[in-house]
């Protein structure tokens, strides 16, 4: 099976990062996936990672379709599938208000339209078509890729509600999903449809004291359940109850308190934690659910191993390597 990690790893300057890279195929990882948000772009870590382990697969989860123009994000996917011939996925989406307008003074419109759009024109300008064209949300004029790539890259869309879960099953190669419960996993699925990738970024703490695991937790999960598109996910999947009250402190400015009211059973849910055997357990049963590509997002907590160290206890291949 495929088995990503999230790069880069928190902490660590992103040069010292190049042995733990290097040494994931032997541990059975198959996958390294970026984000983009305040830290470093999408597409630098991954750069880094095919000279350091050529092996690899190398995707985007995600870039904004928002915060590039059209013919720079196309020369970016283009560039990076040239590097990696037939290992490269593009993951896409909207990203959130706050990244789009807020930190890049862009204007956050039609989001849903965006996405298709950018889906539609990097399917052509990826194949090294000529094109000049007036989509819905941007405008394209007298367009080639001078670099095309030997292959095209997958493309991806990041999906949580029906609409966005449709378009990544009609007009993408799969779907990547976030902030979900292993339960969640079938009802989502099913509006992507069969025959697409599901990729799905699973949060883990490696501590074995649940309670530390949860102080741990907390502030990461109000912070990402009260940005407006992840609380319409998690009410649309029935849990608007259990966060009624974190939504309601978050609203009043009071953090810690929002922080305090995430019930238990949502923070073990969400986040996987526990001992490395218990965590990869959990992991699978995301695969069982119908995940085909789970990717670790490593959740650092104090006094705990090193994230190096939980790189090696959490691979699929971690048994055999520890043993060495």
């Amino acid at each position: 099976m495929t088995y990503g990690l999230t790069i880069p790893l928190a902490g660590i300057p992103l040069p010292d990062q190049r042995p733990v890279i290097a040494g994931l195929p032997e541990l059975g990882y198959t996958d390294v996936w970026s984000a983009e948000a305040g830290g470093a772009d999408a597409f630098t870590p991954l750069a880094l990672a095919s000279a350091w382990a050529p092996q690899l697969r190398l995707g985007t989860a995600i870039v904004p379709v928002f915060t590039r123009g059209a013919a720079t994000l196309a020369q970016s996917c283009a560039a990076l599938a040239a590097a990696a011939p037939g290992r490269v996925a593009i993951g896409l989406g909207t990203s959130t208000e706050t990244i789009v307008r807020g930190w890049n003074g862009l204007a956050f419109e039609r989001p849903y339209a965006r996405v298709r759009d950018t889906i539609r024109f990097l399917r052509s300008a990826l194949a090294g078509q000529r094109i000049s064209e007036r989509y819905e949300t941007f405008t394209v004029d007298r367009f080639r890729l001078q670099l095309v790539p030997p292959e095209p890259p997958k493309l991806l869309v990041a999906a949580l509600r029906p609409g966005m879960l449709r378009l990544a099953g009609r007009e993408a190669d799969g779907a990547i999903l976030n902030w979900l419960a292993v339960e969640d996993v079938p009802r989502v699925t099913s509006y992507v449809g069969p025959g697409r990738e599901i990729v799905a970024r699973i949060f883990v703490l490696v501590e074995e004291d649940p309670e530390r695991a949860r102080a741990v937790a907390r502030p990461l999960v109000a912070a990402y359940l009260t940005v407006e598109v992840y609380r319409r996910f998690h009410e649309w999947l029935g849990r608007g109850e259990a966060l009624a009250a974190m939504w309601r402190a978050w609203a009043a400015g009071d953090r810690a308190g929002a922080a305090a009211a995430v019930p238990d059973q949502v923070l073990d849910a969400l986040v996987v934690h526990g001992s490395p055997d218990r965590c990869r357990a959990h992991v699978q049963r995301y695969v069982d659910a119908g995940v085909t590509t789970p990717v670790l997002a490593l959740v650092p907590a104090p006094g705990g191993p090193p994230l190096a160290e939980q790189v090696r206890a959490l691979a699929p291949a971690s048994q055999s390597a520890v043993s060495r």
